[in-house]
This record gives structure tokens, C-alpha cells and sequence, in this order.
């Protein structure tokens, strides 16, 4: 049995048809507890205003079910008894896929008119078996297998499938390409918002940018933790730097130190020279700084809102996903530690108040880097990561 150093990692990515300001695609995702995790994708039949709701009620549905441990066959039945069947087109008005990942190790899937979800399995396409059920008039596809760490499992709405349909391509993408184009890029470095991402921008791309349909995928996989700590500002009484300092250094994994104060006070205890750098990668963006023991020194306030910036834009289709994935600016390199890298985060946020702040010319004040904190912390918890956020 896999153990608790792996967790179940979800990202995905949607685009709305072009015109329209509603998805008619839903995702919802489900921690049953630390090592069953469920994944719904719901396509409603067209786009706009009626397919949104659609596709929200049936991913709600499914995901409310499932988190009070009703069967997934009970809750596929319910659903397929449910969802009426469009006279004209003769197909349900939303359609369905469902992954749950149990204990970190046993995977099942079902599918109903969604294109089949694929997986991939040490970078290559791995072949699953899907069994063919008839519930209530309506074929579910069924698959069940053993996952294994890095095993990434890709679904999709059609609207992926059908890119290009009109615009770049004649018959649209299609399945094989799809998945012929994830095995090209696949990486166990890249995380699931990543390879979503990749894949939905890919599909834009061949529909000229003006999307034919909702475009959405979603990818889940088994991954390994990592642990990412980020220090802002001393402490509010200057006897708990100390404190502060010592379990912030004592979590493993990755540290980050932002804020000028608080970089001195770490090179003070860790009896390292600071290092200042002097080029401005980005103008937006204060400079780095070094500290040996130390993964990444940065400016505080400004760079911590650039952050979130991108986080809130990650949670809105991440359209700056190409922008701070390859930057080595300080807001850039922390969001990828935090967005692509962390599955557990922790803060340390000191609440002592800079004289240098206090002005009435400044707003940068105590209570503005505490909201920042507040609402980065709850972007990431968005996103999946497991957050804790200690105030000194």
C-alpha cells in the first residue's frame, strides 16, 4: 500500500465558448479524507446560461453523494435516472466523468459520453480496460486498476476533442492526438495544472483563440509531497523571533524568506552574509537576495501581491500560466514553488509593525500583509494544497 509521503494532486483548466461569459463545463473535486480523493467533470448540453447550470447541478450532485459515501454505481444510477435526454439531438443533457482515487492506491472511473479519460504511466500512454454498463437506458463506461506514483489520469469535454473543427483542422483534434501530444510533453515535474493548462492553450490554439465549444480538461495524478514554508515579517514581540526562526527552519522542504527585516533577522541567525542582488528582472518586481540555507530571499508586500495576483488568475483559467512559469523574478519563482511544487504549505507570519510603514503617505501597514496572506492562503487551498498559517 502506497503511504502518506504520496498525495492525490488535481488541476484543471476550462475555456468558455467564445461569447459566452458562463462555462457550460463543471468541475468539482472531493476530499473524502487524506488519501480518497474524488474528481467530477460535468459538460452541459450546448453553452451559455442552461449548460452551466446543468453541468453544476450534475458535478454537485455526484460530488454531494459521493462525499457521504453513497456507491459510485448508486450514485451514476441516480444521476442516469435523473438527466433528461434532448428530443432533437437524442443525448442527455449532461454528460459525466467521475475518478476516485481510494487509499492512494485503487483508482475507479466512470464515464458517460464524455470522451474516455486515458492515463499515462512512467511517460507513456498506459492501456486501461473499460467495461460497458447499461444504467437506465444510458452506456456507462467502467474502469478499475491499481494506481502507482506519477500515474496521471487525463478527462475532457468534447470541446478539447472537437478543437479545430471549422478553424485549423477538419475533423477536430481528436482522442489519439490528444493523447499522443501529452505523452510528447509529459514530464513527472510538471503538476496537473501544468499539463491541463498545456492541453486547453493547445486547444485554443487550433481554434483560432474563438472557442466552438466549452473547452475544459482535467488531470489527476499520484504524487509525491513536498513541503514549502514561506517567513514574512518579525515577529510582533521581538523575544518570539527566536521562536519563530527555529520552527520555520526545523520543517523540511523548501524555504522562502520575503520581506527586507526579516531577511536581515534570518542572516543574523543562520550567522550567513546577505547578499543583495542589484538587476531588476522584471521592473514590477523588487530583486532577490541570498541568504546560503535559504532557497529564496525576496522583497516582501510588493512581490507577495504579485503572487497573488497569479494565484487569483490560476483559479480564473490561468492565463498568465506562460508568464511566471519560466520567469526568475521573486513573485515568479515563488509561484511556482507554491503553485507547481508545494502539496503542503505552511506560513509564518510575524505581526510586528515597521516604523517605515506608518506613514500617512505609506499603505503598506500590518493588516495589509496579513489580508494578502489571508487570501493567498485561501487561493492555495483552492488549488488543492494543504495550509497552515501561523501568526508570531
Amino acid at each position: 500500500m502506497i503511504n502518506n509521503r504520496f498525495v492525490v494532486e488535481v488541476g484543471h483548466i476550462s475555456k468558455n465558448h467564445v461569447g459566452e461569459e458562463l462555462c457550460g463545463d463543471n468541475v468539482q473535486v472531493v476530499s473524502v479524507d487524506e488519501s480518497t480523493r474524488v474528481l467530477v467533470l460535468a459538460d452541459g448540453l450546448g453553452s451559455g446560461v442552461k449548460a452551466n447550470i446543468l453541468s453544476t447541478l450534475t458535478s454537485e450532485m455526484l460530488a454531494t453523494m459521493i462525499s457521504h459515501n453513497v456507491p459510485i454505481e448508486e450514485c451514476v444510477r441516480t444521476i442516469a435516472m435523473t438527466l433528461p435526454v434532448c428530443k432533437v439531438r437524442g443525448v442527455a443533457y449532461s454528460t459525466f466523468s467521475i475518478v476516485k482515487v481510494s487509499d492512494n492506491r485503487s483508482v475507479e472511473i466512470f464515464n458517460y459520453d464524455n470522451p474516455t479519460p486515458f492515463v499515462i504511466r512512467n511517460g507513456k500512454l498506459f492501456p486501461i480496460w473499460y467495461d460497458v454498463s447499461l444504467i437506465e437506458g444510458k452506456k456507462i463506461e467502467k474502469a478499475k486498476f491499481d494506481i502507482r506514483p506519477y500515474d496521471t489520469i487525463v478527462c475532457m469535454s468534447d470541446g478539447v476533442m472537437n478543437a479545430g473543427i471549422g478553424e485549423t483542422l477538419n475533423f477536430g483534434w481528436g482522442v489519439d492526438e490528444i493523447k499522443s501530444f501529452v505523452e510528447a510533453l509529459y514530464d513527472k515535474s510538471y503538476s496537473s495544472l501544468a499539463l491541463s493548462t498545456m492541453v486547453v492553450d493547445q486547444a485554443n490554439n487550433l481554434y483560432d483563440h474563438k472557442p466552438g465549444d466549452d473547452t475544459t480538461c482535467a488531470v489527476l495524478r499520484l504524487r509525491e509531497r513536498k513541503q514549502v514554508s514561506l517567513m514574512i515579517g518579525p515577529a510582533s514581540n521581538k523575544e518570539d523571533d527566536e521562536t519563530m526562526l527555529s520552527l520555520f527552519f526545523a520543517k523540511e522542504g523548501v524555504h522562502i524568506v520575503s520581506g527586507g527585516t526579516t531577511s536581515s533577522i534570518v542572516s543574523k541567525y543562520l550567522k550567513k552574509p546577505l547578499e543583495y542582488a542589484l538587476d531588476y528582472l522584471d521592473r514590477e518586481i523588487p530583486p532577490i537576495a541570498k541568504i546560503e540555507g535559504v532557497d529564496l530571499v525576496t522583497e516582501g508586500v510588493v512581490t507577495i501581491n504579485k503572487v497573488l495576483e497569479y494565484a487569483k488568475d490560476v483559479l480564473n483559467g490561468n492565463q498568465q500560466y506562460f508568464n511566471w512559469s519560466f520567469k526568475e523574478d521573486g513573485a515568479s519563482r515563488i509561484a511556482r514553488y507554491l503553485f507547481e511544487d508545494a502539496t503542503d504549505i505552511d506560513f509564518y507570519v510575524g505581526c510586528a509593525i515597521n516604523p517605515a510603514h506608518q506613514s500617512e503617505d505609506m499603505h503598506i501597514n500590518i493588516k495589509i500583509k496579513m489580508k494578502l496572506i489571508e487570501e493567498l492562503a485561501s487561493c492555495l487551498e483552492k488549488m488543492g494544497k494543504k495550509i497552515k498559517v501561523s501568526y508570531f
